[in-house]
Formats: C-alpha cells, structure tokens, sequence
C-alpha cells in the first residue's frame, strides 16, 4: 500500500492516522508543496491520497500558489475512485474540488466537539466502529457548503458540515480526529500565543480537560483511521487487492 500525504504546514503530524498506516505496513511519501511546489500524480501508483491542515484558507492562491493544483489533484484522485481523505483545510479544499462554496471565518471552533453521525453516515463502513455520538478535536474558523454529490456524514451544534463522502471513498473530515494528546499538545506549545489569544485561561485549563477528553476522543479517531485505512484498495498495477464495490451515493 502506497499512500501520497500532502503537508500543507512546516511539520504536520500525522498522529493517529500515522499510526493507523504503521499498522497497515503502508510506505507513506511525504510532498510538500508550500516548499517545493510538488504534488502527487495519480499516474504515480499512489493507492491513497491524504491531504492535511493548515493555518490557511482554502482560497488563499495569492499566498500559497499550489492551492489550484492541489484542488485538481483531489478531483482527479476522487475520479479515480482512489481513496482520498482532507483533514480540516484539507476537506474544505476537497468541498472545493468539488464545487462547493468555502466560507471563511464564520465557523470558528476549537477544543474538543461534540459530534453526531448522520443516518447516512452510520451505513458508511468508515463509522462501522464507532458510537453515533463521539468526540474529536477542532481547530478551524472556515466552513464550507456541501458538494452536489456529497452524501453528509457527521454533523455538529455549531457547524453542520463536519464530514462528507464523495463517490466510493473520498473523505472531507472537519475535524482533526488525527490528533492525539500528543499532537494537541504540540500544537499548544507550537501556537501558545494564538490559543492564549482566542481562548483566555483555557491553556491552564487543559490539564483537566484532556483527563475528561482525551482518551474518549483518541479511541474514536484510531477507529476511524483504521477503517479508513481498510478502504484503502492497492492499485492492480502494484499490488494483487482487488476492489470491492462501490459504496452508493445516498
């Protein structure tokens, strides 16, 4: 299994997802385009397409001109019935690949989320494992309308949009279900100004709210990266796993 991540921020972690690939025995190959300019190609026997966070928009081409490229390497992944997963930044550059209207700053959230999985979401194998109701990290303020074939699969209070599938297995998550404690914290210590800016006291907080959080959340990511990795098909070309069918659109 050969799977294509997209680094979208100087040392992004893979976190819960990486883990889930280790167990897998997957060979990950790292691009950076805010360094280099490069992307995967579909034609490079990449069997997944990963795309992560970062601190910008989804319509931020002037400050970071590989994003237009980027967009069309999802589309052209998804069309070829890859499996594609964008966390956060990277499911809002997703819903855009697809068509669909990002909105910026109006869907600030941080800390940990209550979320629910929709009727369509619990048909969906990637949320076999998991209870309706479970928890996950956030860290965003953008938010985006769904694509026309998008099939809505976690909702939340204060952001609806949260997680969508398009075709077989194109994933757009909202929230950072890779991170666990040990990737929070990185973050914390890496944007200690922001979030002490954005959320007064909530630093010394954290202590105690990971105690209440963190475990819950860390089992319902693992689970959901696991089963994303099991959708996850080798190409005929490079390897003998041969598809299963397609999930219908609902």
């Amino acid at each position: 299994m050969r799977v294509a991540v997209v680094e979208n921020l100087r040392n992004t972690r893979l976190g819960i997802v990486g883990r889930a690939l280790d167990e897998a025995g997957a060979e990950v190959d790292w691009f950076r385009p805010w360094q280099d300019g490069g992307l995967p190609s579909v034609t490079d026997r990449h069997d997944a397409l990963i795309v992560l966070g970062g601190t910008q928009s989804a319509l931020d081409d002037a400050d970071y001109p590989y994003l237009p490229a980027l967009v069309r390497t999802m589309r052209r992944f998804g069309d070829a019935e890859k499996a594609v997963l964008g966390i956060c930044l990277g499911a809002q550059l997703l819903a855009r690949a697809y068509g669909a209207e990002n909105l910026l700053g109006t869907a600030r959230e941080f800390a940990w989320t209550p979320l629910e999985v929709t009727p369509e979401g619990a048909a969906d194998p990637l949320f076999a494992d998991l209870d309706r109701r479970f928890e996950s990290f956030q860290w965003h303020v953008d938010t985006f309308t769904l694509p026309d074939s998008a099939v809505p699969l976690v909702t939340g209070a204060a952001v609806a949009n949260q997680c969508f599938r398009i075709g077989r297995t194109a994933y757009g998550m909202q929230f950072h279900f890779e991170a666990d404690s040990e990737v929070v914290e990185a973050w914390l210590t890496e944007f200690r100004d922001v979030v002490e800016m954005r959320r007064p006291g909530w630093l010394e907080r954290y202590p105690e709210l990971a105690a209440q959080h963190a475990a819950g959340t860390e089992r319902a990511g693992l689970a959901l990266a696991r089963a994303f990795v099991r959708s996850i098909h080798r190409d005929d070309r490079t390897g003998s796993n041969r598809l299963t069918p397609a999930i219908p659109a609902t």
